[in-house]
């Protein structure tokens, strides 16, 4: 979920109420809470530790809280991650460290120093069109050996790779897709979900395109993937989560700018997205 801000870009704990009931009456399972959608790289530490207490108390039940701790200094990511957990969450979304370009070796040391921190369930998020560095299946696969290392949110954009993890790592290890365009293909090699940005905006249309495949309707799945193609696109003609908090103010949904050094759109960009939304 994104951060709603207010107009001093402060976070608006008001709107990031109003923004939980609308995600979970929208179809929205569980809610990654400062993860980088979430802005998390200029959320302070103080400002991510309040936002897990208050998601916790607000989502009473509704679904899972996954803290989002993740970082490129293993150090502070632990920390990070042992006070989520006292915060209450129910698990933990880490992503590979960025600039660092750690080696594979060094990306096993990291996550398992962070799952040997905690009781809590891990999902790894791979990404490396922003971090530099490709979490490899074949690492995954290792990771996936430990216990409380449960799932993968793979935003690699490679299928090749998302099918060897599913293939290659337990029954009970979970593949999500990290892109919503994505979300369809990964769920016909087995992946089992997706961490959406989209689902902000058509969270109903993406939860029936997967209940559609999962019953077994892959002809209406894929026809809604097709429609909802355009706007999964439109949503990154900026760096995320810029163009999914604008679609979201155009939607009378109110969750404020972004920090730099993200920037809003443009008047054409805005106009452009405008036209992709749904009309309710």
């Amino acid at each position: 979920m994104v951060t709603p801000f207010d107009d001093n870009l402060r976070v608006d704990y008001a709107a990031v109420e109003r923004l939980l009931d609308h995600l979970f009456a929208t179809g929205t399972d569980s809610v990654v809470v400062a993860g980088t959608t979430g802005e998390s790289p200029t959320l302070s530490k103080e400002e991510k530790l309040e936002l897990f207490r208050f998601v916790v108390e607000k989502v009473r039940g509704r679904g899972k809280v996954i803290a989002g701790t993740g970082g490129n200094n293993t150090a502070e990511a632990v920390k990070l991650t042992q006070l989520a957990e006292e915060a209450g969450v129910d698990g933990i979304l880490s992503v590979v460290p960025y600039y660092n370009k750690p080696s594979q070796e060094g990306l096993y040391q990291h996550f398992r120093a962070i799952a040997e921190s905690t009781r809590l369930p891990i999902m790894l998020y791979n990404i490396p069109g922003r971090t530099g560095v490709n979490l490899s299946a074949e690492t995954v696969v290792r990771l996936s050996a430990i216990d409380n290392i449960v799932a993968v949110k793979e935003s690699s954009g490679n299928l090749s790779q998302m099918a060897t993890i599913i293939e290659q790592t337990p029954d009970d290890f979970l593949l999500y897709s990290g892109d919503d365009y994505l979300t369809l293909p990964a769920l016909a090699i087995g992946a089992v979900g997706v961490v959406s940005v989209a689902s902000h905006v058509v969270g109903r249309e993406i939860k029936e395109m997967m209940e559609a495949f999962f019953a077994g309707d892959v002809t209406h799945a894929a026809a809604l993937h097709r429609k909802l193609l355009p706007l999964f696109e439109g949503l990154f003609m900026a760096p995320n989560p810029v163009p999914v908090k604008a679609a979201l103010n155009m939607m009378g949904i109110p969750v404020g700018g972004v920090r730099l050094p993200l920037v809003p759109l443009d008047e054409n960009q805005r106009q452009a997205l405008a036209k992709l939304l749904p009309r309710r």
